[in-house]
């Protein structure tokens, strides 16, 4: 029936030409933006996912800084480590050298109160970010220190953050207010030459001002009476430290190293999520611009579609000419 109140084939051109413009909007959108699916409207699912796991790399980022700051303590703290560690093998030195017959002890003593001063310094100046894990002179005892190493989120869903923890009391150098709790500063027993004998003997490297000394022990120096008996059993006490502080050097490099790994885990994670998230709501730009082309075409023939339905109702007119 042809009828000119109702023209169905211009009202089916004009339905195909809205379906085309409006999938020409969704493809210029995603064209401008980038994205795939950029709000929960175009895909709820692949948004939920995409945005709670960019919150995730928001967080990984920041474990990242906490890394990089405390890789910063630990390389301090090494640094600071090792140079004593030499200072240490110094003053070793120079009290082998003592033992010597006819050296004088008053000079060698002099050096090593300045090797001491230098200790005192390296341990006072491994600071960064207001820590030093050398030094303390705070009434409250050096605990344990954690640094930030890695956010978790588990399969149900529950978050977590991991942390590498190191015991400062092990690497402590000097504390001004409890010698017993400094490597330097408290008490070393070492069994010590007695002519044909051993004796127990109790030393300290170094003594705080104003601290508490370690009870029953003798700070290392060494004055033209002091016997070779001694200058032994200092040397021993030396050495306890230093195989000590060795250790606390290789507990700290272990960290520095496990810090370095873990920072190219991070990185290379938050480069695998945001692959990940581009999979799901990254737009393919040859798909959407081959796509583009296709619904330039298709807007061109419904608009010419449109056109000759509307002119059929003028084809009418003909029908009642004469």
């Amino acid at each position: 029936m042809t009828s000119i109140m109702t023209n169905a084939a211009a009202m089916a051109a004009l339905q195909t030409l809205r379906t085309i413009n409006d999938n020409m909007e969704q493809t210029q959108a995603r064209i401008s933006s980038g994205y795939r699916v950029e709000t929960a409207a175009d895909n709820a699912a692949y948004w939920s996912i995409a945005t709670t796991m960019r919150s995730d790399n928001m967080a990984l980022s920041t474990v990242q800084d906490a890394l990089g700051l405390g890789a910063a303590k630990v390389d301090t703290s090494y640094s600071a480590m090792d140079s004593v560690i030499d200072i240490i093998s110094e003053i070793k030195a120079k009290l082998v050298a003592a033992r010597e017959p006819g050296v004088d002890k008053g000079k060698i003593n002099k050096e090593i109160t300045e090797l001491k001063n230098q200790l005192a310094s390296a341990a006072q100046s491994a600071s960064f970010s207001g820590e030093n894990w050398l030094y303390n002179n705070s009434i409250t005892a050096p605990g344990t220190k954690s640094i930030v190493a890695s956010f978790n989120r588990s399969t149900t869903g529950a978050v977590s953050i991991t942390t590498l923890d190191y015991d400062t009391s092990t690497s402590i150098l000097i504390d001004t207010k409890d010698s017993s709790r400094g490597q330097l500063t408290k008490a070393v027993t070492v069994n010590q030459p007695n002519g044909a004998a051993t004796v127990s003997a109790t030393y300290h490297l170094i003594s705080v001002s104003g601290g508490t000394a370690p009870a029953g022990s003798t700070v290392i120096e060494i004055s033209a009476s002091t016997s070779n008996d001694a200058i032994e059993g200092m040397v021993s006490a030396v050495e306890a430290m230093f195989s000590t502080l060795t250790n606390s050097a290789s507990t700290l490099g272990a960290i520095s190293k496990r810090i370095d790994m873990q920072e190219s885990f991070v990185a290379n994670l938050i480069d695998v999520i945001d692959k990940g998230i581009g999979r799901l709501v990254d737009a393919d730009m040859n798909e959407e611009s081959t796509r583009l082309k296709a619904l330039q075409t298709q807007q061109q023939l419904g608009i010419q579609s449109l056109q000759i339905a509307n002119s059929n109702s003028e084809n009418i007119l003909r029908l009642f000419q004469q």
